[in-house]
């Protein structure tokens, strides 16, 4: 009984010395907790492409009196590492329309789409007088499309990795490609002499 009494004080005593503090932080902050792709590389491909794509020359006569539809396809990613690049994707398609020059449709939404309208349309359940009827929809102009990359070297005490994401416009009638551009990040990690 005795050892038992001892062992839960142990424990008791364990687990009230490890104690864990969580507070919010600034989303736009740095963060360099390694050389992973991270939050900040996100937002910088998310701001450096947008930046690109909205001043750029060559979209002037595209955006000037017209808000063009663009469908964006799904970030490739062609790095050794798993990436969210749906949040990369998210992210530029979000500020290309806040910016009020483009419009978009989201085909990741196409199945929920033909769902609802299948239930509107088929059920018996609404109104056929309020109902949407198929084949309204608009079909977009553009194609938005890229791939990140990565190039990893390592050797005994530092790693190195570059990243380069490149994105196109592709005119969907014509199949030129109206825009393209590309930033790149690197990042340097060092061990130290007595470990990390």
């Amino acid at each position: 009984m005795k050892k038992l009494v001892l062992a839960a004080s142990v424990l008791a005593l364990t687990l009230s010395g490890c104690s864990t503090h969580v507070s919010y932080g600034d989303p736009q902050e740095v963060e360099t907790v390694d050389v992973a792709f991270g939050s900040t590389d996100l937002q910088k491909i998310a701001v450096e492409m947008t930046d690109s794509m909205i001043s750029s020359p060559l979209l002037t006569d595209i955006t000037n009196n017209n808000r063009p539809i663009v469908f964006v396809e799904r970030i490739k990613n062609k790095t050794t590492e798993h990436i969210d690049t749906e949040s990369v994707t998210d992210s530029i398609s979000t500020k290309l329309l806040q910016s009020g020059k483009f419009r978009f449709v989201d085909m990741t939404r196409v199945t929920a789409v033909r769902e609802q309208l299948d239930f509107q349309n088929d059920g018996g359940l609404v109104d056929p007088s309020k109902a949407i009827a198929f084949g309204q929809q608009v079909g977009a102009e553009y194609m938005l499309y890229g791939n990140l990359s990565s190039i990893v070297k390592t050797n005994k005490k530092t790693k190195d990795v570059y990243y380069k994401m490149t994105m196109r416009l592709m005119d969907l009638k014509t199949g030129l490609v109206e825009w393209a551009d590309e930033t790149e990040i690197r990042k340097g990690e060092t061990k130290s002499t007595f470990g990390w």
